[in-house]
């Protein structure tokens, strides 16, 4: 690099709100923002429109009860805590709940166009984990409407701020294409009597031709989503290399449950250059079966007798169900997540897959062709296009794709906030609403909901002052962003090279079926990435650099690989995405306990043990004692309704 450091010009930007990500959260917290009145910037590491949010296919989940009256908040509720197997932060999925129909009646006031019911309400459909069908929905696109609404809320507010101030960028202004690497603290921050360090700004670079910016601001949203592309089989897009989540260990935050990853039963298997692509979970909501190599349709041999009582018995019951769901149990295809991969994943090795190590889902057995067409035209296309398949006449091959992480930013659930005053996380960067496993349909509520809190209050929170940058911690960010190019003169490694191995280790030693020697063996492979990763060398300038940005993004990967790994070893049982072959069942004295993950210097990780807070006595009356038994220990059922002064057995009927 023939630049001086010194003489790099910065692009500087001052803001009261900058949100970074611009996908579902990020937006809906950049609208709250601007309609506080403050100044926002939206920084887009893709091009705008481009977010992964348009990858959610099935729909939102919300308790409108349009398809069902008999569903309410406090049933949608249950099924959230039923699907993180009660290791959810309690108070954010109450707060979901309550407040998802909202959120869903106020996309439309901004102009989505739901998929209607036949007297004219937003339609619902069945998915999987859910008592009722409360996914609304467009066809099997609901991010794209969703993505294309706020974004044209957002240029509505621009036009109403070009009204009245002559520029449209005034208070709202995207910007495209950049990628930040650090966020700036100040000790002690304004307005925080302990002295925490509190958030100043960030620092990043426009990845077309590598200027760098920084923007200072009192308050920070992260809404960067994923980890995915830590793993090498995922369904998630380029952008997902946990940068939120290590942005904010850097900065001093906590991640909780990153042992939680979820690998989607239903990715493509064939051919491999669309390997791990998503297969929406509503062709199994409206009637796909999942078939083995011998035609057995095999998921009725595992459901867990924690569902026993849900689920068909029988193909017979199951078919009924779609046509008399009160009558009839639903079929286990609609298993939640956890349990549907886990089942693809032991048919495949037990020897009953396809050559490409799926199995076969098929919709066409239920559907007439012109209704698959009407429900599900994206699932057509893509296969047609890229697979030469067609869904209406023959089976799908289908199998695991790691798909979204539950663990993320430890958030305080009315604000959003992290432990780092003026840091909000909303949407899969944030922990905790999910517990151990997301329902279907969650994710696309949970952006809105917590989108909105997390913009609202870091809207009031940049009324608290605006903390100074300092002048040496903007020269180490430029000088940590260069240093790929410093390391070219020593021989480091190319980027793509140690990002196949990451990727390669944690698929095969930290994936879905994981054992203790495994990842401790994992562990010590990426003690050797981590130092690989630090002398990566890149070569030209910065001017449309791919090998330059992965150099970059590496580093976050190998942070949020490294708490993956520290927590999946730490927890010694199974739960939700976390499968032990070690360590089988569930143990509820594991359901009370969180593992902090905190940073250690560039790429150490401390993991401690928290315990979670206990949920309020008129949420845990929602539920009948029976069920509780499943997955609390005596002790903890004391103060149940059903259990006030009857102490039963610690630790029994654990699943």
């Amino acid at each position: 690099m023939n630049s001086n450091m010194t003489d790099e010009q910065i692009e500087r930007h001052e803001y009261d709100v900058v949100v970074i990500g611009a996908g579902g959260a990020g937006l809906r917290a950049a609208i709250e923002a601007r309609l506080q009145g403050k100044r926002t910037a939206i920084i887009s590491k893709s091009l705008f429109g481009k977010a992964h949010t348009v990858m959610a296919e099935g729909g939102c989940a919300a308790s409108m009860g349009n398809a069902n009256p008999n569903d309410n908040w406090s049933v949608h509720f249950r099924d959230t805590m039923r699907g993180g197997k009660f290791l959810n932060n309690w108070r954010m999925a109450e707060l979901h709940a309550t407040e998802a129909p909202d959120r869903v009646w106020e996309l439309e006031t901004y102009g989505a166009l739901f998929d209607r019911t036949e007297d004219g309400k937003i339609s619902q459909r069945n998915f999987g984990g859910h008592t009722y069908p409360r996914l609304a929905h467009v066809g099997d696109r609901t991010g794209l409407e969703l993505i294309r609404t706020l974004q044209q809320k957002v240029v509505s507010l621009q036009q109403e701020d070009f009204a009245e101030t002559g520029d449209y960028e005034s208070r709202i202004r995207v910007f495209h294409e950049c990628t930040i690497t650090e966020l700036f603290t100040t000790s002690p921050g304004p307005g925080v009597p302990d002295g925490r360090p509190a958030i100043a700004g960030c620092f990043g670079y426009f990845r077309n031709d590598g200027r760098f910016v920084r923007f200072d601001a009192p308050a920070i949203v992260l809404a960067t989503g994923g980890v995915g592309k830590s793993y090498s089989v995922t369904s998630n897009s380029w952008e997902y290399t946990g940068d939120g989540h290590a942005l904010a260990l850097r900065a001093g935050a906590t991640l909780i449950n990153m042992e939680f990853l979820q690998f989607h039963p239903t990715g493509m298997v064939w051919p491999p250059s669309v390997r791990g692509l998503l297969v929406t979970e509503s062709v199994r909501g409206d009637g796909g079966v999942l078939r083995n190599t011998d035609g057995k349709r095999f998921m009725f041999e595992y459901v867990p007798d924690v569902f026993k009582e849900q689920y068909a018995t029988s193909e017979e019951e199951g078919d009924r169900w779609y046509t008399d769901p009160d009558n009839n149990r639903r079929p286990p295809e609609l298993l939640p997540r956890d349990e549907v991969a886990r089942a693809i994943n032991s048919e495949v090795k037990a020897g009953r897959g396809t050559e490409h190590g799926g199995v076969f889902l098929d919709v066409s057995t239920r559907l007439k062709p012109e209704e698959i067409l009407k429900r599900l035209p994206s699932m057509h296309h893509q296969f047609k296009e890229l697979a030469d398949v067609d869904i209406t006449s023959e089976p799908m091959e289908v199998g695991p794709t790691c798909h979204y992480v539950m663990g993320g930013v430890e958030v305080e659930p009315d604000t959003a906030m992290s432990k780092v005053p003026g840091l909000f996380a909303a949407g899969e960067v944030a922990g905790g609403m999910h517990g151990s496993n997301r329902l279907g349909g969650n994710s696309l509520s949970d952006l809105l909901v917590f989108g909105r809190r997390a913009g609202l209050h870091a809207a009031q929170h940049a009324d608290a002052g605006r903390p100074a940058v300092a002048e040496a911690d903007v020269a180490a960010a430029l000088e940590r962003a260069m240093l790929p190019f410093s390391s070219a003169a020593e021989g480091g490694e190319n980027p793509f090279v140690v990002q196949q191995e990451l990727q390669k280790t944690m698929h095969e030693l930290v994936g879905i079926i994981r054992k203790g020697e495994e990842m401790e063996l994992a562990l010590k492979k990426l003690e050797d990435i981590a130092t690989r990763t630090r002398t990566v060398s890149v070569e030209g300038h910065r001017r449309f650099n791919p090998g330059w940005h992965l150099a970059l993004d590496l580093r976050n990967m190998l942070l949020v690989a490294l708490c993956t790994g520290k927590a999946a070893l730490e927890r010694q049982e199974s739960r939700g995405g976390h499968t032990r072959d070690d360590f089988p069942v569930m143990d509820s004295d594991w359901r009370h306990l969180l593992l902090v993950c905190s940073a250690l210097g560039e790429d150490g990780i401390e993991l401690t043990r928290q315990e979670q807070i206990p949920m309020r006595p008129d949420l845990f009356d929602l539920f009948e004692l029976d069920e509780l038994k499943k997955y609390y220990t005596g002790d903890e059922l004391g103060g149940h309704r059903a259990g006030a002064g009857a102490g039963s057995g610690s630790g029994e009927g654990q699943a």
